[in-house]
């Protein structure tokens, strides 16, 4: 079994656009963006593990 298949799926909150002003729609990008940034960062950390396990027990 894959370790990812044990992580819990997050779902994201339902936003309702059309009560949000030109201000705060910008802002909910700029959230998303940043969480887009984390997620790159642990696709690309959970990537570095997984090679230097394959390194590891290539040996």
């Amino acid at each position: 079994m894959d370790t990812d298949e044990l992580e819990p799926v997050i779902k994201p909150k339902e936003v309702d656009f059309d009560t949000l002003s030109i201000v705060e729609l910008n802002e909910y990008i700029s959230e998303l963006e940043k969480e887009i940034e984390k997620a790159r960062q642990y696709i690309s950390s959970k990537g570095k593990d997984r090679l230097n396990a394959e390194e590891l027990f290539k040996k």
